[in-house]
Order: structure tokens, then C-alpha cells, then sequence
């Protein structure tokens, strides 16, 4: 049994949303209302059910609003905030909390999305397959236009590949990550950086990064038909 209560999570927050902007009153998007509460909320309340306690807001677009609900959120979780004053890509969103982080690894979210996984059977495959990042993964539907992950048969990660067309089972991105804290030494100073098309790519050949495939449905907010499928699911 893995003791998650010790071990930091990051939330990427700080996009502008923009896409979103149209269906949603002058909020940040992790802060879009979902059946009468902000969709963090409803992230946050799975994550937490694992164990959870202390959580890096990574903050840029409006995020004041996210600070100021969650610093004034009377609960028993512990909110640090990391603010971005120009954006600088997920990775480098990662990179700026380096000073935050207390733990060994730590757990990496997107704030605009949400996969019910087994997260702690996440970090007991993580820490089994003594990886270097985890990624959790899920099957990738021939009708969505996006990259694919490819693995070998021990689930280690071996290419990142941008929109090829196959006919093998493919898996795509869900947005949850388990870094080692070794990870800040790959993300560059005061340079925007991405995880997916910098990062990732980079370290594929250099260090073992595994895929955690699951059969969970992917809810991402970052559409308005998209944020129309998660208010009809997401309670």
C-alpha cells in the first residue's frame, strides 16, 4: 500500500480557455461550473478520496479567482499557489513550482480534465516499474485527430508520434503524470516549455517513462461540446 498522503500534487490551471471562453462567464476554465460547482471542485473531491493533502496551484489566466476560492475554502487540504505572469507551456508551469515541491515524486494533473483512475494503483505500478515518469494512458478512439503514445510489451513508453494513421491499438494522453523530482533537471529556466511536444519527446531515448493504460473515460472540459459531455456525467 502506497501512503499517499505525504506525496504533492501539481494542478495545471493557468491556461487561457480560450475555446471555452464562449459558454463560460469571465472564468478561468478549471472554475467552469459543472451541475452547480466549479469543475475543480469535482477533480479535486476524486483526488482527495486517495488521500491527498497538499496541492500546487499552478496559476496564470484570471488566476486570481482560482486563489481567491481556494485560499478561502475552509477544508482540510493544504493550497499553495504558483502564478505564471506570461505563459510559459505546461512544463514550464512544472518547472517554476521546483521550490515547492517536499516530496520524492509527485502527482501532475491537468485542471481542465478528469480520468477516474485507481491512483493508487498508478503509483504502485510507478513505483514497481521503477520509472523515471509515469503517464496514464487510455485507448486512443479512431474518430478523435490527435497523437498517439506508443509502448513495448513491458508498457515502457518508446515514441511519441503526432497523428499517424494505424490500425494497431493506439493510446493518447490523459492528462495525469507521476514525476520523480529528478524531472526539474530536464526543464530549462525562464523558457517556454512544453510537457507533450518538448519534454516528453526528449527524455523518451534518455530515461523510462511508463504508459498506466486504463479503460476510464477521459472528461476534458476544453471544448464546448466537451464541457456539454462532462456536465451530463460529472457530479
Amino acid at each position: 500500500m502506497v501512503n499517499l498522503h505525504d506525496i504533492d500534487v501539481i494542478i495545471l490551471c493557468g491556461g487561457y480557455g480560450t475555446r471555452l471562453r464562449e459558454v463560460i462567464n469571465n472564468v478561468p476554465k478549471p472554475m467552469a461550473e459543472i451541475n452547480g460547482k466549479p469543475f475543480m471542485d469535482i477533480l479535486l473531491n476524486y483526488i482527495s478520496s486517495f488521500g491527498f493533502t497538499r496541492y500546487i496551484l499552478c496559476i496564470g489566466y484570471k488566476g486570481d479567482v482560482i486563489r481567491d476560492y481556494y485560499e478561502n475554502k475552509n477544508n482540510i487540504l493544504k493550497f499553495l499557489f504558483s502564478e505564471e505572469t506570461e505563459a510559459m507551456g505546461t512544463a514550464g508551469a512544472i518547472k517554476k513550482t521546483e521550490t515547492l515541491i517536499q516530496s520524492d515524486f509527485f502527482l501532475t494533473i491537468n485542471g481542465d480534465s478528469l480520468c477516474k483512475i485507481n491512483i493508487q494503483e498508478f503509483f504502485k505500478f510507478h513505483l514497481f516499474k521503477n520509472a523515471f515518469a509515469s503517464i496514464a494512458l487510455i485507448t486512443k478512439d479512431k474518430s478523435v485527430d490527435c497523437g498517439i503514445i506508443k509502448l513495448n510489451n513491458s508498457g515502457r513508453i518508446t515514441g511519441f508520434h503526432e497523428k499517424i494513421i494505424t490500425n494497431e491499438t493506439s493510446f493518447v494522453n490523459a492528462g495525469m503524470y507521476i514525476f520523480n523530482r529528478k524531472i526539474f533537471s530536464f526543464i530549462p529556466e525562464n523558457k517556454k516549455y512544453s510537457l507533450e511536444t518538448d519534454l516528453f519527446p526528449n527524455l523518451v531515448n534518455h530515461k523510462d517513462i511508463y504508459g498506466f493504460k486504463t479503460q476510464e473515460q477521459l472528461f476534458d472540459i476544453g471544448t464546448p461540446e466537451r464541457y456539454q459531455i462532462a456536465k451530463k456525467y460529472l457530479r
